[in-house]
């Protein structure tokens, strides 16, 4: 049994003025924090003790309790009751009855603390979801706004987690699985349990507390961690693809955009910042185009890229492309000057995407057909997604082989300089010309030429039944993304791929040699 509030709580007040429990400052003068925390509107008499009956226990709180958190559910009952009686005429003490209610009583006491002037703190999910519930249901408003602004508490797998509210505040995470999963712990105290009348309300519905039983509670750890700023050691790519399922899973996307595999540096050479992206991770609200414009080409420009919600600034985008998804033609004869890219499957997908965004970025549109054409088609939609279906580029893109590209062919390092007696330009400063033809060239580096002789051609890796072309299967390879100007193009840019790193085959030999046993 809970002991009852003393009598005479009030006893030391100053002395009523006018009916009024104490000397209360003129409305010109604020109150001071002494005043701030003893202050209590006065909607029940202060000294006047009431009894409620929660479950099998009763309850007596003072007047003085129970206006510290009003209106509520007991302020109104009881005030009601004091009303009905000074109506009638009745005694005010004989004419108030006890107010029973069906709930916890152990919950009830911890309220009834909160009423009192104690601090209360949830101890567990289990403990917090009782308090919300029951704090909703008796009507008070300052222990709900204290309980909205307390952490959350969830359970994640096997490990019970107590989660500060403001780690989900941050754009880049919010909104996420708990806002929108336990919306009912994230909303206002306005809108909780829409629908339901409060008045003929006889019980709050059941709340079950948060839990995620089907994750890892270790790995959401350590994305706490990452949240609370603290750096986590990746130890290898397996966690990393772990920390990064369960990001998406939560939707965490601020926290993703951290996670994802990326590099930056500053390349002294280009006097520019870089950042190195696998095409899998580019977010199309991340891209953008640096123009950088010459006197042989005005249209220039290079893709650059910012991850969203992580990084303040764009960095020029060296684009990462593996899976051996890349077939690399080189032009008759094995010539440089008219190298092309063909992508397959999910990487040709995602590289017609990504123009697509490109050309929205330039004010180009998205793709090249007629639109009349596309409606009899079914829409943009239906079209198979593919770079020749953009206005920046072929089914086949563009590629430019930079003498400063590091190139490993069949295990092996090769470079154009080494390939042949050639003189090879730089093409830092350049983006290329136009021919006698009014056809815009390959930037210098693929005007490659032997003096007194045809077009540079390599000694033959690997011969195509097709027409005689060679051809390279890229395993990896990094590209710098250019725009540049072209005439008698599908548009008046084109993109193509500059070559940074490459890891090619030239041949089924030579990828049969580096295939590797499965052991056991």
């Amino acid at each position: 049994m809970a002991k009852p509030a003393g009598e005479h709580l009030n006893a030391h007040a100053a002395p009523a003025t006018n009916g009024q429990m104490g000397v209360q400052p003129p409305p010109s003068q604020p109150l001071s924090t002494t005043q701030l925390i003893t202050h209590i509107p006065k909607i029940l008499p202060h000294e006047r003790v009431f009894p409620i009956q929660i479950g099998s226990e009763l309850f007596k709180l003072s007047g003085a309790s129970l206006s510290s958190d009003a209106p509520s559910y007991f302020s109104q009952y009881f005030l009601c009751q004091i009303r009905q009686a000074e109506e009638n005429g009745q005694d005010i003490t004989t004419a108030i009855r006890t107010l029973s209610i069906d709930r916890d009583p152990d919950t009830f006491r911890d309220i009834s603390l909160h009423l009192q002037g104690y601090h209360v703190k949830p101890r567990d999910a289990t403990h917090f979801v009782r308090l919300f519930a029951d704090a909703q249901f008796y009507r008070l408003p300052k222990f709900m706004s204290q309980l909205y602004e307390e952490s959350i508490f969830t359970t994640i797998g096997e490990r019970q987690f107590e989660i500060p509210r403001e780690l989900f505040s941050d754009a880049g995470n919010s909104p996420n699985f708990f806002s929108l999963g336990f919306a009912v712990f994230f909303s206002s105290p306005d809108e909780l349990f829409p629908g339901l009348d409060r008045e003929g309300l006889l019980r709050p519905p059941s709340i079950v507390p948060p839990a995620v039983p089907g994750r890892n509670g270790d790995i959401f750890a350590e994305l706490l961690d990452l949240l609370r700023g603290y750096p986590v050691n990746i130890r290898d790519e397996g966690h990393r693809a772990l920390l990064l399922r369960d990001c998406r899973y939560f939707n965490f996307k601020g926290l993703e955009q951290r996670l994802i595999p990326h590099h930056i540096s500053y390349n002294l050479s280009r006097r520019r910042d870089e950042i190195v992206l696998r095409l899998r991770d580019i977010l199309k609200s991340g891209i953008t185009v640096a123009p950088e414009p010459t006197a042989l080409d005005p249209a220039a420009g290079w893709v650059n890229y910012a991850r969203p919600f992580v990084d303040d600034r764009p960095y020029e985008l060296i684009l990462e492309i593996g899976d051996e998804s890349t077939r690399l033609q080189f032009g008759p004869n094995g010539s440089t000057t008219n190298m092309r890219a063909e992508f397959f499957g999910e990487v040709k997908i995602r590289v017609a995407k990504l123009f697509e965004v490109i050309s929205t970025k330039l004010n180009l549109p998205p793709t090249t057909q007629p639109l009349g054409l596309l409606m009899a088609q079914g829409g943009a939609s239906s079209q198979p997604a593919t770079p020749g279906n953009t206005p920046l580029s072929e089914d086949l893109v563009r590629v430019v082989m930079d003498p400063e590209a590091s190139v490993l062919l069949d295990g092996k390092a090769w470079s154009l300089e080494e390939a042949g007696n050639i003189s090879v330009p730089s093409s830092a400063g350049g983006l290329g010309a136009t021919n006698s033809g009014g056809e815009q060239n390959s930037p210098t580096p693929l005007q490659l030429s032997v003096p007194g002789s045809q077009p540079f051609s390599r000694k033959r890796r690997r011969v195509d039944m097709n027409g005689g072309l060679e051809e390279w299967i890229v395993r990896s390879g990094q590209w710098r993304l250019r725009i540049q100007g072209v005439k008698n193009g599908k548009a008046a840019v084109e993109c193509c791929l500059v070559a940074v790193k490459l890891d090619a085959m030239s041949s089924e030999h030579a990828r049969n040699v580096q295939r590797p046993f499965l052991g056991g």
